[in-house]
């Protein structure tokens, strides 16, 4: 299937279709999965506003869509991205989404599940991208940096903030006061990365783990998600009724019913996302 250009245009709306333009992010549907990939590989990928808007309609895309249950976020051209264009940025563009960080996900990433399928380098603001993912597979060439404190500036697009929710504290640190990069096998090893594949196999390795996730009950991984990314921000206390409000109605949905029918049924299930 050919991809889905997505392009913003001077009228302030997203076209989609097949189109033969030349376009900053490509979404493409694969079943129950959308593939949304930067395609600046000229410039490695670097975020600039268009491209910030193109992923930003993706994700909207992804979450209001039913027959959508995965996104995967990818790089052409070998390279996830370089982190934020500096020559767009000097012309006064910025890759943020006012609301909603970079790239419209960094600050309110999707309610369903995106994972990162990394080639090359993910760094600075590319880096910010990955955090905003839920699961990353990278190849083994990959590589990994927050670079920000070498040029004097702090990663506010994220990085600062999340890393140790992601690593150890004294990881997020090394990573983010040395600013040097680190490697896939090393990324993988401090619980970064969730698998690794030879060089060029992260998008199938990506699409092989979101077909997995896609198979499951619709609500329950929506809420799953939410659960889990929320828990920081909990009390023990509160975790425990919060969690319950957020389950309820998927124990009593349609897809609960389906679910515990198809197993005694042995057969898979049928999921209506209700």
């Amino acid at each position: 299937m050919r991809p889905l250009a997505v392009r913003w245009n001077d009228l302030g709306h997203f076209r989609t279709g097949q189109e033969q333009v030349v376009s900053e992010v490509l979404v493409e549907r694969r079943g129950s999965v959308q593939v949304i990939t930067l395609n600046r590989p000229e410039a490695k990928n670097a975020l600039d506003a268009a491209t910030a808007k193109g992923v930003a309609a993706a994700v909207d895309e992804l979450d209001a869509d039913g027959d959508l249950r995965v996104g995967v976020l990818t790089g052409a051209g070998g390279s996830f991205s370089a982190g934020m264009d500096l020559k767009a940025f000097l012309r006064g563009e910025t890759p943020a989404i006012a609301g909603r960080g970079l790239c419209g996900i960094t600050e309110t990433p999707p309610r369903k599940p995106l994972i990162a399928a990394v080639e090359g380098w993910a760094l600075a603001g590319g880096f910010e991208l990955l955090l905003a993912c839920d699961l990353v597979v990278a190849a083994e060439t990959a590589r990994f940096g927050v670079p920000e404190v070498k040029r004097a500036l702090v990663a506010g697009g994220g990085a600062a903030f999340l890393l140790a929710r992601r690593v150890p504290q004294a990881i997020a640190l090394e990573m983010l006061l040395t600013g040097e990069p680190f490697s896939a096998a090393r990324a993988a090893e401090v619980g970064l990365v969730n698998k690794l594949t030879p060089e060029g196999g992260a998008l199938d390795a990506g699409l092989a783990l979101a077909e997995l996730i896609a198979a499951n009950g619709p609500l329950a991984v929506a809420v799953t998600k939410e659960i889990a990314r929320s828990t920081a921000d909990w009390t023990l206390a509160d975790g425990w009724k919060r969690q319950s409000e957020l389950m309820a109605p998927v124990f009593v949905s349609e897809d609960a019913i389906e679910g515990a029918t198809a197993f005694a049924e042995k057969r898979p299930p049928v999921w209506r996302g209700r």
